[in-house]
């Protein structure tokens, strides 16, 4: 018989925690389920300072101050995979999971999404230490340094916008020599004098030991390879969202993101998504909380409406 919780989170990263803290607040017995680390992307950033109200904290400290704040308030953790959401005749679910099951009045699906990498040697050991995935979280350690973005679409060229106004010099690395992302954007972010171009190009490998210092690029038109040195580079070749268990009964998008507005309502009565899984046009820390907020005070009302039976 599956195990009774008033709220299933899935997924631990700040968004699934906020919500777990909301909702033991509420007095709901809440359950998270997470199979990878608490904390999700933000974990492994070594220096957060772009939260509101704390100059500075490592992300590993930040995700563990809100594990054992959540865990104090009686949130219940399990180390566990959820199999999906299965809807109930009574509007409660069922959330199979290699811990067990799970039966609930509510579900918030805060399932996350991972950034893509190139699939180097070394690239989840140098994370961190020069390897980076978001220049508005982390451009500011490069004041005044050399930076190189890597990807050609609209999220590379925003990346590359932002260095260019924080950065003594920016490299923008693209396999193709014309970019995916919007034209206007493109002629704009071009533009910039410290800005240089290396098209039809592609990193191979990551110079450095303790910490990234350089990177070898490859010319797919002339096979030469060339060793670039770099104090960081930023690593914009797409996401990956971790909602396919989950669809059906939730609505993805073409991006394989779960369709809900800033209510952070799904389609599905009672289940409601929050931080990096949902499609939404701005991904940082303090959005994912915002989310955790909302979508758990809109789960707390409808176990309150929908009470089990």
């Amino acid at each position: 018989m599956a195990e009774y919780r008033d709220i299933v989170v899935i997924g631990a990263g700040i968004a699934g925690m906020t919500a777990a803290i909301y909702a033991a607040r509420a007095g709901k017995s809440v359950q998270v389920l997470e199979c990878e680390g608490f904390g999700g992307q933000i974990a492994s950033s070594p220096q957060v300072e772009n939260y509101p109200g704390i100059a500075s904290v490592s992300g590993a400290a930040l995700s563990d101050a809100m594990y054992s704040q959540a865990s104090a308030l009686g949130v219940q953790f399990s180390f566990a995979r959820a199999a999906g959401v299965q809807p109930q005749p009574d509007g409660g679910f069922v959330v199979p999971s290699d811990g067990g099951d799970f039966a609930c009045r509510s579900v918030v699906l805060a399932a996350g999404a991972r950034h893509k990498g190139l699939g180097l040697p070394r690239e989840q050991e140098l994370t961190g230490r020069g390897i980076s995935y978001c220049a508005v979280c982390d451009g500011a350690f490069y004041r005044g340094k050399t930076a190189a973005v890597v990807g050609g679409g609209s999220a590379a060229l925003q990346s590359a916008e932002y260095l260019c106004g924080v950065c003594e010099k920016v490299l923008l690395i693209h396999r193709r020599d014309e970019f995916r992302g919007e034209a206007a954007l493109a002629r704009r972010v071009t533009a910039n004098p410290n800005l240089e171009l290396m098209l039809d190009s592609v990193v191979t490998g990551y110079l450095g030991q303790d910490r990234l210092t350089g990177l070898t690029v490859e010319n797919k038109k002339t096979g030469v390879r060339t060793q670039v040195p770099v104090d960081g580079v930023f690593l914009c070749v797409g996401q990956a969202p971790g909602n396919g268990p989950f669809a059906p009964p939730v609505e993805l998008d073409e991006a394989g993101y779960v369709k809900a507005g800033e209510d952070c309502r799904t389609s599905v009565p009672g289940l409601f998504a929050a931080g990096d899984c949902r499609a939404k046009a701005v991904r940082q820390l303090t959005t994912a909380a915002a989310d955790g907020t909302v979508a758990a005070v809109a789960a707390c009302s409808w176990a309150d409406a929908h009470p089990a039976p």
